[in-house]
């Protein structure tokens, strides 16, 4: 592939990823403000975008076998905890901006266990087992991962009846 299709190919790929998570958050808005129509749209063309950022990641030849691609979910968590998210910290700290603060801590603190579970994943694989693991939780408010029950999250507070189920 030439460097100019690549490049483009890959801003393509975050734009279309992009467009997916903000329609699927405009979906979740629209449906709680009593637009179920509209949260239908949003979700549908949400799907849409997820296939073209699939198409544009394949393209890429960035999709591998599934060890492959644990060594890169892992890498991509590890590399947000060590340098992206502590970068952007500094900046919020910087500029005093809490909000921002607040939303990275959260992200750090889920990005972490992300590893370890990716981790734990890779190990199964490379034995050419699955893994073993339950029903996986995720706080709604900051993210938290976990896959056992418990009343609170540790990271934000929030009660169990804020954690969807996968």
């Amino acid at each position: 592939m030439g460097e100019m299709s690549r490049r483009f190919l890959s801003e393509a790929f975050a734009g279309e990823s992009q467009a997916h998570m903000k329609y699927l958050i405009f979906a979740s808005r629209a449906r709680e403000e009593g637009f179920e129509n509209v949260a239908r749209l949003f979700k549908a063309i949400a799907f849409a975008e997820l296939v073209h950022a699939r198409n544009h990641l394949e393209a890429l030849g960035e999709v591998g076998e599934t060890k492959e691609n644990l060594v890169t979910a892992i890498n991509g968590e590890n590399w947000e905890v060590e340098e992206m998210y502590p970068a952007y910290n500094a900046v919020a700290e910087l500029q005093n901006d809490n909000r921002a603060k607040r939303s990275i801590r959260f992200a750090i603190e889920a990005e972490k266990i992300h590893s370890a579970m990716y981790t734990k994943a890779k190990q199964a694989v490379e034995n050419g087992k699955d893994i073993e693991i339950g029903e996986i939780y995720i706080c709604e408010v900051c993210g938290y991962t976990t896959d056992t029950k418990i009343d609170r999250c540790p990271v934000c507070g929030a009660g169990f009846d804020r954690f969807r189920k996968f």
